[in-house]
């Protein structure tokens, strides 16, 4: 007997001989399909977990040593890409709207996570989302959003068939267990779902016990979704933004306990688990073969106690400019295409997705805005040896913060945590990160050479923000540029 999913997104236990009957009907009801899609666009499966930082997965040197093996992930990692310098925004909202447009956050109005006012992508951004469908594909979203909280701003406004989730942060799961909450003042969070062009349903409340099992029910939904877009013979995108391991990290009650080394080891396991489940989906579906599979992080680890994570050898944690925010996991499979085992510490960003994955869907890349991602599919398959992005600047809410070049990084505000105060530079900090992981050690002396350098890169991108004026902050539906 083997574990799978139930329903409710816990576990059970599988007869394999009653799943291999059931595989075989299944080769019955989409072999023709299955094959049709061989020589056709790829299915895309993106699944991002929050807040899990560089060093917490077997692979990236944690697993055991954090208390949970993680097994599946590790034979992804065997099975194709493992990126060592792959790089994020330092916050949730920036992080996922790079990946949906491929532009960095402060051309979106995106650059920070807010409260009471309209926030999130503007109708006018064109998503990833929106792309994959015009190119033919169903899409689907099952997870947490963070990019936009109402009419014109919701993922089925923004290109996806359906969705099924939270549309903020996981942290409202916790309001309704705080002290003195007053629900007919701030409301009751609830997990929604919607199909294209209508308004979210409100399912059930989110709450710190909807919270434990809200993965487990992400995961469900979308094999379900996989399962009829193979059935109908579509390629699909699905996109799959996990809530764990976002404080409160509370496992799934059938995962409460199961390490014996703490909550956030039996969430690890979680999360290797949960990913399992849609890798076997698509092995059971017999689509593994045309389906590229992208496994990331959008921060750094958690800051706050006993939800902590660890970034490994890099320093910091999420909402700041330290390594450990902007370097995170990023696995990548495409049998066949991706060479099984390779990694690499080449420089690659978010927003690098979006104009990537358009020269295998077939999409065009919108040449009406500045899109700042660059296609790094020729580096991906092994067609060149280099990523074809050498730096990026760094951004923390609407304030640079620094450059990161080849192996160098230039600070301008040091920021020690989320919670510290932010410290204008007088003079530069440069640190190398090959010599020097944890950015304590700065050797400017030595290193005056890349000044002028990392300078001329950060006027150059500051231009661009001139030459094309971002969104403005906090503004209303419907929203067209001026220019």
């Amino acid at each position: 007997l083997h574990e799978y999913p139930g329903q409710d997104g816990g576990i059970r236990m599988r007869n394999p001989l009653k799943q291999i009957l059931m595989s075989l009907a299944a080769c019955v009801l989409w072999g023709n399909s299955s094959l049709a899609q061989a020589n056709e666009q790829p299915n895309v499966v993106l699944m991002m977990v929050d807040n899990l930082g560089w060093g917490e997965l077997g692979v990236y040197g944690g697993g055991v040593l954090r208390g949970a093996a993680t097994p599946r992930l590790d034979a992804l990692a065997e099975e194709g890409m493992r990126l060592l310098n792959f790089n994020v925004e330092p916050q949730c909202t920036p992080s996922r709207s790079a990946l949906m447009t491929g532009r960095r956050p402060i051309r979106s109005a995106t650059t920070r996570v807010v409260w009471g006012v309209p926030y999130g992508m503007v109708g006018w951004e064109v998503t990833m989302a929106e792309l994959f469908s015009d190119a033919g594909y169903s899409t689907g979203m099952f997870g947490k959003w963070h990019l936009g909280d109402m009419p014109g701003r919701f993922p089925t406004d923004q290109g996806f068939d359906e969705w099924y989730g939270v549309a903020n942060t996981t942290d409202e799961s916790e309001y309704s267990s705080q002290f003195q909450f007053d629900a007919s003042v701030s409301g009751q969070p609830m997990i929604q779902e919607a199909t294209r062009g209508e308004t979210p349903r409100d399912v059930k409340p989110y709450t710190l016990a909807s919270r434990r099992e809200i993965d487990g029910e992400l995961t469900s939904r979308a094999i379900d979704f996989m399962e009829r877009s193979v059935a109908s013979d579509e390629p699909f995108f699905a996109f799959v933004p996990f809530t764990q391991p976002h404080l409160p990290t509370l496992p799934h009650p059938d995962f409460d306990g199961i390490t014996g080394n703490g909550h956030y080891a039996d969430v690890l396991a979680e999360i290797d688990f949960r990913s399992g489940q849609i890798l076997d989906a698509i092995s059971d579906l017999g689509v593994e073969d045309n389906t590229i599979v992208i496994w990331l992080s959008d921060n750094g680890p958690e800051y706050f106690q006993p939800w902590h994570g660890t970034a490994g050898p890099w320093r910091g944690s999420y909402f700041t400019a330290w390594e450990g925010s902007l370097r995170v996991p990023f696995l990548m499979r495409w049998p066949g295409r991706i060479e099984a085992g390779s990694t690499s510490n080449e420089i690659v960003h978010l927003v690098d997705m979006l104009p990537t994955l358009g020269r295998v869907a077939g999409y065009d890349v919108p040449d009406d805005r500045i899109v700042d991602g660059v296609d790094q599919l020729d580096f991906f398959l092994g067609e060149q040896d280099t990523s074809n992005r050498e730096g990026f600047i760094i951004y923390n809410n609407d304030d640079v913060y620094g450059y990161k070049w080849r192996n160098w990084k230039l600070h301008l505000i040091e920021l020690e945590n989320m919670n510290s105060d932010p410290r204008p530079l007088n003079v530069p900090r440069v640190f190398n990160l090959i010599t020097d992981p944890k950015e304590e050690y700065e050797i400017q002396e030595e290193a005056t050479w890349i000044l002028p350098i990392i300078f001329e890169k950060i006027v150059a991108f500051e231009k661009t923000l001139i030459e094309e004026p971002p969104v403005p902050f906090g503004v209303p539906e419907p929203y067209e540029p001026s220019n």
